[in-house]
């Protein structure tokens, strides 16, 4: 897809604990990237996920993880606003923090399959595609719902990641095929606890820091 002259960039937002980030992360985002014509993607962890465990890693360590895995990448950010901001980090309160900061730009809320089957239960989600388009990595061979709120959303919203495509400001779905990469950030730290190197996992370097501070080890 392309950027119009009426768009001041191409940003993608990709939220997760990353309690540990792993290559299924990072492969995710750099398919998108290039396939979709995203210009910078925003790693962006949260403090307090309101969907799912609390993190196990710190936060120090967490965003200390981030760096280390994207270290020689360019056109990435971690940004840390979830981080800075109390109380649970609601995607609908930092689509409004970015668009705010980005008035002028096409801003990518980039999702996994499970977290778009669970959009209904997310704050103030159907508000999302007034402030951010919505991109969906489907794994090969996954299927679409195709009743409920989600169905009509696709119905109503979804548009083909062509190359003659303009992307919007806000509003778009679109879906794209990604390599089917099954890691589990939950079953890497039950592996480490086992004493299982997760090697090919994780970064190296991520690997480095995680057996250096122990954090999932016990």
């Amino acid at each position: 897809m392309r950027r119009p002259e009426s768009l001041t960039a191409v940003l993608g937002l990709f939220g997760g604990t990353f309690d540990p980030v792993h290559i299924g992360h990072l492969r995710t985002a750099f398919e998108l990237k290039v396939r979709l014509g995203i210009e910078r993607i925003h790693f962006i962890p949260a403090a307090v996920p309101p969907h799912r465990p609390q993190p196990v890693a710190s936060i120090e360590l967490r965003v200390q993880l981030l760096k280390a895995a994207l270290a020689s990448e360019s056109d990435v950010v971690i940004d840390l606003r979830e981080l800075e901001r109390e109380g649970p980090s609601y995607s609908i309160d930092t689509a409004e923090s970015l668009r705010a900061e980005y008035p002028d730009a096409a801003l990518c809320l980039l999702l996994g399959m499970d977290a778009f089957l669970g959009l209904p239960e997310w704050r103030d989600w159907e508000r999302l595609l007034c402030l951010v388009n919505i991109v969906v990595a489907r794994r090969p061979g996954a299927n679409l719902p195709r009743t409920g709120s989600l169905g009509r959303l696709l119905d109503e919203r979804r548009v083909e990641p062509e190359p003659d495509r303009d992307w919007a400001a806000a509003g778009q779905l679109i879906v794209q095929d990604v390599t089917q990469l099954e890691i589990s950030a939950t079953d890497l730290r039950a592996s480490i606890r086992a004493g299982v190197e997760p090697r090919y996992l994780v970064p190296a370097e991520v690997w480095e820091i995680i057996e250096r501070s122990g954090c999932y080890a016990g």
